[in-house]
């Protein structure tokens, strides 16, 4: 099972892991940038929602984990648990990470998961419109997989997540009126029966685009599924927390997030804004009042983008966009 991490070389330069330094990372997947950080000395606690991806470090490959649960494996070095990162400060601290010196995000679908026609990550694969990162994981909401949004909600609300997770304005509304209408004679429950039903729904000029769409609407399912941004809005402030704080001129622990579409981007980048400003009072008052303070310093102006190189050897690259900041 090939994966390569994004950004690697340009994670390990922010994180500058050494001998003794303690990092986690919230999204372990196939353990990429995990190894490097070990590799360099760093201790690493490896977090993931989904139980099929955690792996152990030493050699331990994928099949040998169940595939409906994982117990918490380690060594001296590594740490992986199963867990969804909105619980982040939690997880930590039961083990025994409650002060780190670094924290990577790394959003978005591992190889791994596309790949894997049953997962229903992908609409180039035929398989069942599941979406789910752990099939485990109860949510407080009205669905627990693609197929019952698809076969349960209104034309409305599928509009709605379409354009607000998928940011598919143009062509949304009549993916969900092709939906209702197919619901009539039948359960919609495959990603090719999905994908089938993107493409008739675009004029026929239009068509030779559907896997443009596609990817939109099957991002706008997988999020809606498995609550990303919201998760994603828990776990950043919980991340700057277990941060350790920096001393006099010298900046603390660097929070490292790699978002793949401009959705996440948003989240971080105002997250970051909000945290590195030491005055939060309207522009129209004189003097401030609220005496807040800057809890971070961001690192990196602009987004880091992949090489022309990288992107050459990784496809999934082309998108990342890496956001740094370091705690105060």
């Amino acid at each position: 099972m090939n994966h390569t991490p994004v950004l690697l070389k340009e994670v390990i330069a922010f994180l500058d892991p050494a001998p003794g330094k303690r990092y986690i990372d919230a999204t372990y997947g196939m353990g990429g940038h995990a190894k490097e950080i070990v590799k360099g000395g760093g201790i690493v606690l490896g977090i993931d929602r989904d139980p099929q991806t955690a792996v152990i470090l030493e050699g331990r490959s994928p099949d040998r984990i169940s595939r409906d649960s994982i117990a918490p494996l380690q060594n001296d070095k590594l740490r992986i648990v199963a867990g969804n990162f909105k619980d982040i400060k939690e997880i930590a601290e039961e083990h025994g990470f409650a002060e780190v010196d670094g924290i990577l995000f790394d959003l978005g679908l591992g190889s791994h998961q596309l790949d894997d026609p049953e997962r229903g990550f992908s609409f180039q694969k035929a398989g069942p419109l599941d979406m789910r990162f752990d099939k485990s994981e109860a949510r407080n909401s009205k669905s627990e997989t693609a197929e019952s949004i698809v076969n349960q909600f209104s034309e409305k609300d599928l509009y709605r997540i379409f354009r607000d997770y998928g940011e598919e304005k143009r062509w949304g509304k009549r993916v969900a009126r092709a939906i209702l209408e197919a619901r009539k004679t039948g359960s919609v429950e495959t990603t090719d029966q999905l994908f089938e039903l993107i493409k008739k729904a675009l004029p026929a000029k239009f068509r030779f685009r559907a896997g443009d769409t596609a990817r939109r609407i099957f991002q706008s399912l997988r999020i809606e599924v498995n609550d990303e941004l919201g998760a994603l809005e828990k776990a950043l402030p919980q991340a700057l927390e277990l941060l350790k704080g920096g001393k006099g001129s010298k900046g603390g622990g660097k929070l490292v997030v790699i978002s793949f579409h401009s959705l996440e981007d948003r989240i971080v980048k105002s997250f970051f804004q909000k945290e590195a400003r030491n005055c939060v009072c309207p522009p129209e008052f004189p003097v401030c009042r609220c005496d807040a303070r800057a809890t971070l310093r961001i690192s990196t102006k602009k987004p880091v983008t992949a090489s022309a190189e990288e992107i050459a050897g990784n496809r999934r690259a082309q998108s990342a966009k890496l956001r740094v900041a370091q705690k105060l």
